[in-house]
C-alpha cells in the first residue's frame, strides 16, 4: 500500500486528502499543524513479488476502501465490467429516439446520433485512462478524480449535484418507470379491467410493488457481486430492443407516414423542438457517472494494466448498445414517421405503438406483454448498480464517523431506508421524468466536458498541442451545449407546461 507524506502546514493538500482519504482524521489526533502526516492511499502495488495478491484481491486496499461496498471486492474481470456496462448504458430513455428522429429527419438524426456516440466513447476513454495515476493511486469514484482535478472546492461545486441526480434521481426514475410499466402490464393482462376475474393495480400499487423487489435484490453486499443481475438486465435490455425494431419492420410502414417535421406555430417552437431534440439524442447515453466505480472493480495486476481490461469491456459493451439503439432509432422513425408519440416521456405510448400489429390484437397484447416484463427485470437490475453509488455514500458517513465497517443489520436498514425514500419521491413527484430534459441538460458536462478538462489537468499535455486543443475545445463545446439545452428545456416546459400531479402516479 503507498503512502502519501503531507505537511499539515499546506492546508490545501491537507482538505484534498480528507477528501481522498476521510479516516486520516483518526491519525491526525492532536498533533501539531506543523507535523508531518502519512497518509495511505489505494494503490496498485502487489502483496506478493510474484505480481499475485492475497486473497485473489487486486492490489491493496487502504482500511476505508475495503469497508465500502464500491470498492470492498476487486475480483471483477472484462466480462463483468462488460455487463454492468451494458446494463447501466441501455436504458428506456433510448425508446425515445425516433421522437428526435421526427424533429430532426434522417440526415440530421443519423449525424447527431452518431457524433453523440463517438464523444460520449472518447471522453469514457479519458476516464479510463484517468482511473489510475502514473504513482498508482487509484481514483474508483468520479467525485474523486473531480477533486484530485480541480481541487476540494471547485470539484465538490461541479460534480456534487449532478452526481445527486445521476444516482439518486436515477433510482427514482427507475422506480416511475418501472412502476409504469408495471402498470401497463397489467392493464394488458386484465384486458383494461375487461374481465371479471382480473382487475389491474393502480399506479401507486405497482410503484410499492417495484421498489420492493429492488430493495430485495439490492442485498448483494458490493457492486463486483451483482454482476449476474446485470448480465440478466443486459440480456433483456439486448431482447426488448431486438424486439422492438423487429416489430417496426415487420408491421412495415401505413398509408400516410410523412417524414417531414411537423408544422409549428413559429419559428421559436421549431427551434426549441430541434434543441430538445438533440438533447434527447445526447442524453440517450449515460452511465458516465458510473464508469470509474465499474473499473474500481478490476484487480491491479502489474502484468495486465487495469485500463486495457476495462478498455476492452467498454468496446464490446458500447458495440452491443450501438448495434441496439441505431436500428430503434432509424427503424422507429421508418415505421411511425411524424406520427411518433409526441412526448418522449410517454412510455406506455410508446410500448403500445411499437408492440401492434396489424390485424393481430391478441398476439399485440402477448408482445406487449413480454415487452412490459423485459423492461421491468432491466429497470430492476439497472436499479443495482445506481443505487450502489447511494448506499457507498451512506455508508462512508458511517465508517467515516466509527471507523469500522458497516455492520449487516445497518447496511440492510441503509438500503430499505432509501428504497423508502426513492419510493416516497417517485410517488409525491410523478411527474419528475417530465424534468429530466431540463435537469439532464445540467448534468451534460459530466457525460461531455469534465472527463476533458480532468484529464487536461491530471495529464498536462502540450499546451496549445493537438490533444490539449481537442479537450478544450471539446470541453468547451459540451459546456455551451449544456447551457443550451437548458435554456431549450426551460422553454419548452414554459410553453407547454408541466403537468405537475402530485400524488398521483
Amino acid at each position: 500500500m503507498g503512502e502519501v507524506v503531507i505537511e499539515t502546514n499546506y492546508m490545501g493538500d491537507l482538505h484534498l486528502a480528507q477528501a481522498m482519504d476521510p479516516s486520516f482524521n483518526t491519525a491526525m489526533g492532536t498533533s501539531s499543524r506543523s507535523a508531518v502526516l502519512v497518509i495511505p492511499m489505494t494503490t496498485s502495488s502487489s502483496a506478493n513479488e510474484d505480481g499475485t495478491n492475497p486473497g485473489g484481491v487486486g492490489g491493496e486496499l487502504d482500511k476505508q476502501d475495503a469497508w465500502l461496498p464500491l470498492t470492498e471486492s476487486r475480483n471483477g474481470s472484462t466480462y463483468s465490467v462488460t455487463f454492468h456496462l451494458l446494463c447501466s448504458g441501455i436504458g428506456t430513455q433510448a425508446l425515445s429516439l425516433p421522437v428526435a428522429f421526427a424533429a430532426l429527419g434522417w440526415a440530421w438524426g443519423c449525424i447527431c446520433l452518431l457524433l453523440a456516440f463517438a464523444w460520449q466513447l472518447y471522453t469514457i476513454r479519458l476516464l479510463v485512462l484517468s482511473h489510475e495515476s502514473d504513482t498508482g493511486t487509484r481514483y474508483s469514484r468520479y467525485l474523486q478524480l473531480a477533486i484530485r482535478a480541480f481541487g476540494q472546492k471547485l470539484g465538490k461545486l461541479l460534480v456534487m449535484f449532478p452526481m445527486i441526480y445521476l444516482s439518486n434521481g436515477a433510482c427514482v426514475q427507475l422506480i416511475i418507470a418501472g412502476g409504469l410499466t408495471m402498470e401497463l402490464f397489467f392493464k394488458t393482462v386484465c384486458n383494461d379491467g375487461a374481465t371479471t376475474y382480473c382487475h389491474p393495480m393502480t399506479g401507486t400499487e405497482c410503484f410499492l410493488v417495484f421498489m420492493i423487489m429492488a430493495i430485495i435484490v439490492a442485498q448483494f453486499p458490493n457492486l463486483n457481486s451483482i454482476a449476474g443481475v446485470s448480465l440478466i438486465g443486459s440480456i433483456t435490455a439486448i431482447v426488448y430492443c431486438t424486439i422492438i425494431w423487429s416489430i417496426s419492420i415487420a408491421k412495415g410502414r401505413p398509408n400516410g407516414i410523412s417524414y417531414n417535421p411537423p408544422e409549428m406555430e413559429s419559428t421559436m417552437d421549431r427551434f426549441g423542438r430541434i434543441l430538445n431534440a438533440i438533447g434527447i439524442v445526447f442524453l440517450a447515453f449515460r452511465g458516465h457517472n458510473v464508469i470509474l466505480e465499474i473499473q474500481g472493480t478490476l484487480p491491479s495486476e502489474p502484468k495486465h494494466p487495469i485500463h486495457k481490461r476495462m478498455w476492452r469491456g467498454v468496446i464490446i459493451s458500447y458495440a452491443i448498445i450501438a448495434i441496439c439503439l441505431l436500428p430503434l432509432a432509424i427503424t422507429g422513425f421508418w415505421a411511425h414517421g411524424n406520427k411518433v408519440p409526441s412526448s418522449v416521456l410517454a412510455i406506455a405510448a410508446i410500448l403500445r405503438s411499437a408492440s401492434q400489429l396489424p390485424g393481430h390484437n391478441i398476439t399485440s397484447r402477448y408482445v406487449l406483454g413480454v415487452i412490459c416484463i423485459l423492461v421491468i427485470i432491466h429497470c430492476l437490475s439497472t436499479f443495482q448498480i445506481y443505487g450502489m453509488v447511494v448506499f457507498d455514500n451512506l455508508e462512508l458517513k458511517y465508517t467515516m464517523r466509527k471507523n469500522k465497517p458497516c455492520p449487516r443489520w445497518l447496511r440492510v436498514a441503509f438500503r430499505f431506508l432509501f428504497g423508502g425514500l426513492a419510493f416516497f419521491i417517485a410517488v409525491t413527484f410523478p411527474f419528475f421524468v417530465s424534468l429530466a430534459p431540463l435537469i439532464g441538460g445540467l448534468t451534460l458536462p459530466m457525460a461531455y466536458a469534465y472527463p476533458c478538462f480532468m484529464w487536461i489537468t491530471l495529464k498536462k499535455p502540450k499546451p496549445k498541442g493537438l490533444m490539449w486543443c481537442i479537450n478544450v475545445g471539446l470541453g468547451c463545446l459540451g459546456l455551451v451545449l449544456s447551457v443550451v439545452l437548458v435554456v431549450a428545456a426551460a422553454w419548452n416546459l414554459a410553453r407547454k407546461g408541466l403537468n405537475a400531479n402530485f400524488f398521483k402516479p
